[in-house]
């Protein structure tokens, strides 16, 4: 009698989640990061990110579709069940993305023979700055803006041919700049470029995933981009943040689009 009622409450509890939307845990296993993997329920475009664990929370219904994406794994797809809506959870393990080269030969095949290998090699190693002693730069190369601005703004901590006092200078060409405005301009110029660099690699990243979830035609998707570039908050919840907060931003962005959008064919 007991294991009946309970069968008659299991199959109620199940025919009442059949046709509903609820909140499913899930895990992500994987032999790489299972952090910052996207999640995307194609059916609701709902989305979100798996915590550092590879855990994650969305809301899904029966036979809706989910996917799985990240650059280092393959993309999956699972179709959400009775046994997922029963007990509320989902393991999904991802496979490895491996990105095989072609074998290249470069140059000519060596014997073994170390003699002869340096007789058959051709031209002249470069020269660089370690091989003369002098100190080089090998961080991130400037930009021409940056490069410019440097030059426009120039401190000297050396005298003579520039103005200031004792312990340091400023140049002459620096005050010019400043009093015309070139500096700030430059300075502009060094941010907008800063912004556009951003602006492409949160594209490049993000998008596939982004407008599955937020539709949008082919042709405006470029203009939503340069939109959310242009918020004056673009650096600051976008510079150096996670996934998540940089999809939830553009999220924000996605809505006052759509807003203009409308307000414009109206």
């Amino acid at each position: 009698m007991l294991k009946t009622k309970l069968l008659i409450l299991f199959l109620f509890t199940l025919q009442l989640s059949v046709g509903q939307t609820i909140e499913i845990t899930g895990s992500v296993e994987s032999k790489d990061d299972v952090e910052n993997i996207h999640v995307i329920n194609q059916t609701q475009q709902k989305f979100t990110i798996t915590n550092a664990k590879g855990e994650f929370v969305i809301p899904v219904k029966l036979n809706d579709t989910l996917t799985f994406s990240s650059i280092q794994s393959k993309l999956k797809t699972v179709i959400i069940d009775k046994h997922v809506l029963l007990f509320k959870a989902l393991k999904v393990v991802l496979e490895e993305q491996v990105n095989a080269l072609d074998e290249v030969v470069v140059g000519k095949i060596l014997t073994g023979n170390l003699l002869l290998d340096v007789q058959n090699m051709e031209g002249d190693p470069p020269i660089n700055f370690y091989d003369v002693g002098i100190p080089g730069y090998t961080g991130k190369p400037a930009t021409q803006s940056e490069r410019r601005l440097s030059e426009a703004s120039e401190f000297s901590p050396k005298a003579g041919g520039s103005l200031g006092g004792v312990g340091g200078s400023v140049s002459a060409t620096a005050i010019i700049n400043a009093i015309s405005g070139r500096t700030k301009m430059l300075k502009a110029r060094v941010k907008l470029e800063e912004r556009e660099e951003l602006m492409q690699s949160i594209k490049g990243r993000l998008a596939r995933d982004f407008f599955a979830t937020n539709p949008l035609k082919e042709e405006l998707k470029m203009d939503f981009f340069y939109f959310c570039a242009d918020d004056e908050n673009f650096l600051k919840y976008c510079k150096n943040e996670t996934d998540f907060n940089i999809l939830f931003f553009l999220r924000t962005k996605y809505n006052q689009y759509i807003e203009n959008l409308k307000a414009s064919n109206d």
